[in-house]
């Protein structure tokens, strides 16, 4: 699984850098330029199909790695104004020394309320349940609920903005420690002609956690470009990007590399 992020990574950084130097014509840049802005705001009114690949490295007492794949499809209901977001994880856990368990985490449902409104400011809030489908090697064993948020503005060439979530257990197993978790996505893009550059840490705090093991702060960043492909020009938003986690739990992982791709399906596909 190590092995193979690393060579996806390794592709993918190369299709990276030669797009970046690729020409191409003046009207289809003007519209990629539109739709990578709308594959980085995550409530842009359109069908995506996000695949991201997050490679931790150093985790645990034994300094193993961790792989999370997350399949996030987001779909958009009533002309955009209520935006789902499902995070469905397959983990390859490392146990101990030398074993391994590898299925799936805990799922995540997300669904965002974003009223029309200006330009300037684009919001929106919703519930955020999580559901204990990793069982006890790779999830919480507990269901959870909080509020969700996000907040973006799109000025310039720039997508500045953040998501953050709080989730509460509030049943399952009983024997299973509570939940009390918060995350917090920033994101700061600046999108160049043909391709964009990308800083999206996830920053977490476990509130059940002992002083000096609540907090995760991974600092780094990385880049992407709008590919299309097919006959009729499919979007695909590719990135990868590196964080190094400069506070964590003493069994955090020490760094993270993360490839993404993004199937986009904005309305015009289907014209």
């Amino acid at each position: 699984m190590t092995i193979l992020s690393r060579h996806a990574g390794t592709w993918l950084a190369a299709i990276l850098l030669s797009s970046v130097v690729s020409p191409g014509a003046p009207a289809e840049e003007e519209s990629d330029a539109d739709l990578a802005k709308a594959a980085q705001n995550p409530l842009a009114n359109m069908v995506s199909l996000p695949f991201q690949n997050n490679t931790n490295f150093d985790t645990g007492p034994n300094n193993r790695t961790q792989n999370v794949l997350n399949i996030q499809p987001v779909i958009p209901f009533k002309n955009g104004e209520i935006i789902t977001r499902t995070i469905i994880p397959l983990v390859w856990q490392p146990i101990g020394a030398s074993d391994s368990s590898f299925g799936f985490g805990d799922l995540t449902l997300t669904a965002f309320y974003s009223p029309p409104s200006g330009k300037s400011l684009i919001w929106g809030i919703g519930p955020v349940l999580t559901i204990p489908t990793g069982g006890s090697e790779r999830g919480t064993q507990k269901w959870g609920l909080g509020p969700s948020v996000v907040a973006l503005a799109t000025p310039g060439p720039w997508v500045v903005g953040a998501i953050a979530n709080n989730v509460w257990s509030f049943a399952g197993d009983s024997s299973a420690p509570s939940v009390n978790f918060m995350t917090v996505q920033p994101f700061l893009n600046y999108n160049f002609p043909g391709f964009y550059l990308t800083f999206s840490p996830i920053i977490t705090a476990n509130w059940e956690a002992a002083s000096g093991q609540v907090w995760t702060l991974p600092l780094g960043l990385g880049i992407g470009k709008l590919l299309r492909v097919g006959s009729r020009g499919v979007p695909i938003n590719i990135n990868a990007s590196a964080y190094d986690n400069v506070a964590k739990p003493d069994t955090g992982a020490s760094w993270t590399f993360r490839i993404q791709a993004a199937l986009l399906l904005p309305t015009s596909v289907f014209k």
